[in-house]
Order: C-alpha cells, then structure tokens, then sequence
C-alpha cells in the first residue's frame, strides 16, 4: 500500500509499493517483486483461457479478473496452480534408486497447545498447531525436501516446513541442537534429523483454506508492514478518534459540541484531550410507586462495601424495591435492519475512565 492509499483495499490484497531490489524466482530473475509477478500473472491469465484448464475438478466459480486478483503467482493461485510442476523441477530432486532412505517410526506422543500467536492469528476449524507437524517433517524428511499437503486447510504444513529451518523453534520443541544443526532428542542418542527448511506444497479444495494459507505462509517486508499499519492506524484515529475522547473541563464541553456538529472531528477531538479507557452504564428502574426511573448505579449499588444490593430505596419517595421484580424503563425505536420496531433497555452513562 502507498501512502495516498491507507484505506483497506480490497480490489488488490497483493498490493505492494514497488520494491526495487531485483528477485529471483524458479531460476528467473527479475528487475523487483512487481515485474515478477505481472510475468506470472500474464501465462496464469492464457492458461485461465483453456477450456481444459478449467475443467479440472474444484475449479473455483469466478471471473477471470477475480482469480488474477486474488492470484500471486507462482507462490499463489485461486485456483489449480499450473506451476507446481515449476516448482517441484526447481526445488525437488530427481529419484535416486541408490540413494538409502530409512527412518524410524514417530512412535511419541505428540501434544501441543493452542495458544501460540501462529495458531491463533486465524481460526480455522481442523487447525492443527505448526509444532506438532514439525516433529513429523524433522523425522521423516531432510532439509530442501518437497512435502505435499493434499488438505492443506489454513496452511500449517507450510508453517512448519518453513520453522524447520529454525533453530530457536526447533529448541522450542525440546529437542537438543548441536553446532551442526544436528537435532537429537537425548544427550547420548544420535542425531536423527536435521535443521533447515523444507519446501512444502499446500492444496485445498476450498479457496478461502488456500487465501489463508497463502497469508499464513506469504513473506513480506516488516519494516513495509509496519509503516502500512501505522498508517492505518493514523487514518482510522483521524476518522475515529473523537469516538473515544472526553472532556476533562466541564466547561470546554460546548466547543466540542459545536466541533463535533461542523464535522470537525479532529479538533473535537483535540479540544476533549481525554482518551476513553471504558464507559460504565447503569440500567434504570421503575418505581411502583411513584414512577420515577431509578439509575442502579446509584440506588441499588453499595460502593463501600463493593456489594450490588438485592433491594433499594427509590431514590425520590425512598419505597423499597425489588431488583428482581423491578421493571426495566425501556425504549421503543424502529430498527431499519429488521424493519420493525423493537425494545432495548434504557442504559445511562455513570462513570468514564479516561
């Protein structure tokens, strides 16, 4: 995103400033990231044209320009990705009949938990935390190896075959790393696998599974990602803001009423100079007898003794009341939504943090 354009952009989720530093990508180089992507974006574009192409099983319902939008190829397409084979002769290695392979089974129990940033930036059911599947890709593979997720789902395979090459992560699972990037479970034991990364080949019939994985696996520029989130979050207190202010002077109130009525958000929120932390409300409560709307808050509320009363005095003719058998004051309004008129109970403000 540029700087002119903080807004949330939909119509592009690739969109980038142009970077310039050149690229190489399936052993092509490139002048930047840009010229990368518009080559790919041009083959996808005529394969999307072949009648064949699309009937593959699972091809997405869509428009040409939407796939090529949501597209990033080769890494992503929003639809079968015609570069796998790419891929694979670029990274793979062809069969070696001599070449020995032989692993143990993963025998041990395998518990993760679920509250790991990765795991949580986005729900997904299914989901299985990028920890667990590293102890299988470690075991069983070695680094530059290809592994396919035919079920790919949020893309946590991807996750874990690219934290493989970590050695902080790889720490984090208990395991013993030596100065080699050995990996060993035991002191005395051999090593049995090795740190580095894998390159992991992510499908899933679903394409929200696949913008997911894409994102959860997608590099990206941190320094980049931060200046757009910066900026996002300028634009949004620019607009916002006021939302979340208050007065700290009774008396500055008018001038920011008046503000706030020409629209001028900014300086409303400027002249209010208090950011609110919460807002308390108070429901209100009819008396029985005289009528009279009693704010909780201050009726039925025991502040000394931090306690909520089960009955009070009606703060104007002092009868007792009930909690449990007083009636809430409602207001009636017309919600345009369900195009008829509802009740919602009528709350007041009574105390604000800020």
């Amino acid at each position: 995103m540029n700087d002119k354009n903080l807004s949330l952009e939909l119509a592009n989720p690739n969109k980038t400033d142009q970077p310039d530093d050149p690229v190489e990508c399936l052993g092509r180089s490139f002048v930047n990231d840009t010229e990368r992507r518009d080559y790919y974006l041009a083959i996808l574009a005529d394969k999307l044209k072949d009648p064949e192409f699309r009937k593959i099983e699972g091809f997405p319902i869509g428009a040409d320009e939407d796939i090529l939008n949501l597209s990033d190829p080769p890494y992503y397409t929003a639809c079968p990705n015609p570069f796998i084979g790419d891929f694979i002769s670029y990274y793979g290695r062809p069969y070696d009949s001599s070449e020995k392979y032989k692993r143990e089974p993963y025998a041990a129990d395998v518990s993760e938990g679920r509250n790991h940033p990765i795991y949580n930036a986005h729900s997904y059911h299914t989901k299985v935390p990028h920890r667990a599947i590293m102890r299988y890709i470690l075991n069983f593979t070695k680094p530059g190896d290809v592994v396919l997720d035919s079920f790919g789902g949020s893309g946590m395979l991807g996750v874990a075959a690219q934290l493989c090459g970590s050695k902080d992560e790889v720490l984090s699972l208990g395991y013993l790393v030596d100065d080699n990037g050995g990996i060993k479970t035991h002191k005395d034991e051999r090593t049995t696998a090795q740190v580095g990364g894998r390159y992991a080949v992510v499908n899933d019939l679903s394409p929200i599974a696949t913008f997911i994985a894409k994102n959860f696996n997608n590099c990206f520029n941190n320094a980049k990602l931060q200046h757009s989130i910066n900026g996002l979050i300028q634009e949004v207190e620019e607009k916002l803001g006021w939302l979340y202010s208050t007065v700290h002077n009774t008396h500055d109130i008018p001038q920011a009423c008046d503000l706030l009525s020409k629209g001028d958000y900014a300086a409303a929120a400027d002249v209010a100079k208090g950011r609110l932390n919460y807002v308390l409300w108070s429901d209100l409560f009819i008396c029985t007898e005289c009528a009279y709307e009693n704010i909780f808050w201050e009726a039925g509320v025991d502040l000394i003794n931090s306690k909520i009363n089960d009955q009070f005095n009606c703060t104007k003719c002092s009868s007792l009341i009930k909690k449990s058998k007083a009636e809430r004051v409602e207001n009636t309004l017309f919600d345009q939504a369900l195009n008829k008129a509802i009740k919602q109970s009528k709350t007041v403000p009574v105390a604000i943090g800020y």
